[in-house]
């Protein structure tokens, strides 16, 4: 059985343009249901964040109009309150590589806020893309990608990527107030070449061991595909 490494961002708010804080955290669909079809299948999940801080669930991803439905809503949350894993986490600074078999980020708008500008997870996603071994990001995780660049120069240029768009985070209202705008950041920063499917719908673009999701909905089906490769 495999070894997975969840990287999974430790902030609980992001500041806004003006200066506000918008609580945040990672968003639970997108950690509960690849932890759980991963885990049902035998694999092991290892988490990892930024100094080794517990992770903060997105109380929004929670609510039943956000996660869809009551039972749903009700199922990801037993998944968290059961994911021992995410009550000690490792520090990214911490990490071997060479310890697991593929590495997955979750998503929600605390990747935003700190894995970002995380040189060590900057340091484990260029790593992670040289080996050769999946890599599956998804929503707004693909921030990520922004701290792998060296004097502006990422390894991710040029690979075929999908995130959550613009006009998904215009839909929930976050566009106009965001310090910035996770597609249009990582075409102009990064060099992507950016690809999409219809807002909310499952999405994903694989371009060699690196598989991306677009948002939510996407990392059901970025865990299949783990679970695909994994056997």
């Amino acid at each position: 059985m495999a070894k997975v490494l969840f990287i999974v961002s430790g902030a609980t708010y992001w500041v806004l343009k003006d200066g506000t804080r918008y609580a945040t955290g990672y968003w639970a669909e997108e950690f509960a249901m690849p932890y759980k079809k991963l885990t049902e299948a035998g694999h092991e999940v290892v988490v990892g964040t930024p100094r080794g801080v517990t992770p903060n669930v997105d109380m929004m991803s929670l609510r039943p109009s956000m996660a869809g439905g009551e039972e749903m809503a009700l199922e990801l949350e037993e998944i968290i309150r059961s994911a021992e894993v995410m009550r000690r986490p490792l520090k990214l600074s911490d990490i071997r590589l060479e310890d697991y078999d593929a590495v997955y980020l979750p998503g929600g708008h605390g990747p935003m806020a700190d894995l970002a500008f995380d040189a060590d997870c900057g340091r484990l996603l260029t790593a992670q893309l040289a080996s050769g071994r999946p890599l599956a990001i998804v929503c707004h995780a693909p921030a990520s990608i922004l701290a792998t660049r060296i004097h502006g120069k990422s390894p991710f240029e040029g690979y075929r990527i999908t995130c959550f768009t613009d006009e998904e985070e215009e839909a929930v209202g976050l566009a106009s107030r965001a310090p910035y705008l996770l597609e249009t950041e990582l075409k102009e920063k990064v060099g992507i070449d950016f690809s999409r499917g219809p807002m909310w719908e499952p999405y994903m673009v694989e371009d060699r061991n690196l598989v991306t999701g677009q948002n939510p909905h996407s990392a059901a089906i970025l865990a299949e595909h783990l679970l695909q490769i994994l056997k």
